[in-house]
């Protein structure tokens, strides 16, 4: 039986790179604040696909939406003060 797999390098994986860097890890942590509001704001919308939305609902929705548009700011903002050191 002859074996079949990929031979170019950006094909397959090095063991090294099975792992996240330290970098990487760093970015995540960064981002998590944004990270969990996107996962709410997705949990709100998930839950409202299959039933008529109520005023509550709605409040919810708006709420998730705001924390997600508040963590990009800080986000942002963060990023911003970072490039402004530099120059």
């Amino acid at each position: 039986m002859k074996h079949i797999g990929a031979v170019q390098a950006g094909v397959t994986a090095d063991d090294s790179d099975r792992e996240p860097t330290s970098g990487e890890l760093d970015a995540i942590e960064t981002e998590m604040t944004l990270i969990q509001a996107e996962i709410e704001l997705l949990d709100v919308q998930i839950s409202l696909l299959d039933r008529p939305v109520t005023e509550t609902d709605t409040r919810r929705l708006r709420r998730a939406h705001r924390k997600v548009l508040v963590a990009r700011l800080v986000l942002a903002n963060r990023d911003g003060d970072a490039f402004a050191d530099v120059a």
